[in-house]
């Protein structure tokens, strides 16, 4: 494999050019640099590698302009405001195209469906959804008919419509006192809120009652407090109730920041529910991250049985860690402060490259479900031949006798005992067809286990030692350290041990997810071709892990130095050729299945 490998006249692959940083900025090998961590990482212009994807990583605040422009479209399309333009996007789940025709032909259906507008059927009187009482009667705070504008996204409507903010104002009259029909207060300084339904509450149990819905329930579609009112609170609405105006006094602080959380949450409930709702986008997975990655060109299920679409969210870490980290601490960014990588194109949260989709899944399944379980039965027991129970020897004597229906055998020929005569101990009725069935199939399921445990144990080797690998990098820190110590090496300079890791980390996963495709691949040159390349990925791999499990001495530093650069340039490599050929036997239709798998033509032979 030598000529797939460009080594300098010294025998030293990009040794100084990456960790010197005085070589000039146009050498041809400069591309290289991206691998060895962001202090030398330069932006690649170079072809796109057939197992790569294109997506973009978005931050909230830019799904939150998409958004927008949605909105704007539908305010210009229908001249609405912005309000009801995102109300009428929610209910169609963000369907411009199916809202405009269904806008078009019945107007005021639409309007009622999405909470945009009360029904006919609503009235004042409408009880309350947790208690049953007559209507209010005092002089309310009506929210204007014309919604005011959304500040959900920063930005203008695309027809600013007039809008008064939300007043507060004492809701009783000397004549006709109002009662809140939630909490039943009769304060003649109390402040109450309505809908356009009219359906008026204190201030007090309208912002409790939303931020419950958005704090415990996750909703971002908050209804009418009254029984059977389908109308929906829009955000200008939200937004007052839970955003302080500027210049207002200052209450209850406490209170202040639950509310600004509830209205935090809820702006994100809002980009979930579009990120989930547009099948161009996906949110990710890891926890507290916000991010979400756009991705076209995996939005189709027929495209998944092409490419294996590995994306990043473009962040790292898990939110709320501090950052400030000293030079020494930046090794653990690499364990800690992983980049957030997943597939767009199935909940497995994680890169299962080369394998695709379905058949990862299939393989999780397999190896979490009871079929194996079932396997190792049928190796380690018989069925009795008469009532096939199963049965497991417990002694050495071959006459074996059901506990269930006192049936006798005999468990090397699986023959009636009473056709053994006296060879009570040693069975010579081996060729009887009876037996010959029998243990034909017992060998059938011993051989499937054993096939089965060949791929698991190797696939589960490569996931505990990835595992392991949080471990490997506090040692190579150490070991880094001491090479400071040792030489008169920069930190800078031993970055190559960091590198080597992150590597071998990188490659363990593409191990561990090839024994998972080798398992279902059907038997043939391709596959003896794929399982090449594994093994010789494989061994670069362990070769290059001993190479950071040896112990570091001054003299052979400068050797270990070009060793693992090497080796770890090589990996590199082995890695790359390994996806990139799967990657386009998947576009070329190269691999056959000896299962049944989704986009695929049917086996020729199916292996359990």
């Amino acid at each position: 494999m030598g000529s797939d490998y460009d080594l300098s006249d010294d025998g030293e692959y990009y040794d100084e050019e990456m960790f010197d940083g005085t070589q000039d900025d146009d050498s041809e090998d400069d591309i290289e640099m991206e691998n060895f961590g962001d202090d030398f990482k330069i932006p690649s212009k170079g072809k796109k590698k057939s197992y790569e994807v294109d997506y973009e990583s978005l931050s909230q605040q830019d799904v939150e302009s998409l958004m927008q422009k949605d909105v704007d479209y539908i305010c210009g399309i229908f001249g609405v405001d912005v309000d009801t333009a995102s109300l009428l996007l929610r209910h169609m789940k963000w369907n411009k195209e199916k809202l405009t025709e269904q806008y078009m032909d019945n107007l005021t259906a639409v309007m009622v469906a999405a909470g945009a507008s009360a029904s006919e059927e609503t009235t004042p009187s409408s009880p309350i959804r947790t208690h049953s009482a007559s209507s209010p009667t005092g002089t309310t705070t009506r929210r204007p008919s014309t919604r005011a504008a959304s500040k959900l996204f920063g930005s203008k409507p695309a027809k600013p419509t007039p809008s008064r903010p939300i007043q507060r104002q004492p809701s009783k009259k000397p004549d006709e006192p109002f009662v809140c029909q939630i909490c039943f207060n009769d304060a003649p300084d109390m402040q109450t809120l309505a809908l356009d339904c009219e359906h008026t509450f204190c201030t007090e149990c309208w912002t409790d009652y939303v931020v419950s819905k958005i704090r415990d329930e996750s909703e971002h579609s908050i209804r009418c407090m009254a029984e059977n009112c389908a109308l929906v609170c829009p955000d200008s609405f939200l937004r007052g109730l839970l955003v302080p105006e500027p210049g207002a006094p200052v209450g209850d602080k406490e209170k202040e920041e639950q509310n600004l959380k509830a209205w935090s949450r809820l702006q994100e409930l809002f980009v979930r529910y579009f990120v989930a709702c547009n099948a161009n986008l996906k949110f990710c997975p890891y926890p507290s991250c916000t991010n979400t990655v756009s991705c076209p060109s995996a939005a189709s299920k027929s495209s998944l049985t092409t490419i294996v679409p590995t994306v990043s969210c473009g962040a790292r870490g898990i939110g709320g860690e501090s950052q400030e980290m000293s030079q020494s601490q930046q090794l653990g960014l690499s364990i800690k402060g992983k980049e957030h990588k997943f597939c767009f194109g199935c909940p497995i949260e994680g890169d299962h490259r080369p394998v695709i989709c379905n058949v990862a899944k299939m393989w999780l399944k397999k190896c979490r479900d009871d079929s194996e379980t079932a396997n190792w039965i049928k190796s380690n027991t018989k069925e009795c031949t008469n009532c096939q129970s199963t049965i497991e020897k417990n002694g050495g004597c071959n006459h074996m006798t059901c506990k269930k229906c006192k049936h006798e055998f005999c468990w090397v020929c699986m023959g009636p005992w009473s056709e053994h005569g006296t060879a009570w101990y040693s069975c010579n009725r081996y060729d009887e067809k009876t037996g010959v069935e029998a243990r034909d199939a017992q060998s059938r399921s011993r051989a499937s286990l054993e096939r089965y445990l060949h791929y698991y144990n190797r696939w589960a080797n490569h996931e505990q030692s990835a595992k392991l690998s949080l471990d490997l990098y506090a040692k190579t820190e150490k070991k880094m350290e001491e090479m400071q110590i040792t030489s008169d090496l920069t930190w800078i300079e031993v970055q190559f041990m960091k590198k080597a890791v992150e590597e071998v980390d990188k490659c363990r996963m593409t191990l561990k997810w090839t024994y998972a495709m080798a398992y279902y691949l059907a038997k043939g040159n391709e596959k003896d071709l794929f399982e090449d390349n594994q093994r010789d990925l494989e061994k670069a791999v362990e070769d290059l892990s001993e190479l950071l499990e040896s112990p570091i001495e001054a003299d052979n530093i400068p050797t270990l130095r070009q060793q693992v650069t090497n080796k770890t340039v090589y990996v590199q490599k082995r890695n790359e050729i390994v996806l990139e050929d799967t990657a386009n036997g998947f576009m070329e239709g190269r691999w056959r299945w000896n299962v049944a798998v989704d986009g695929f033509d049917a086996p020729d032979e199916v292996v359990l």
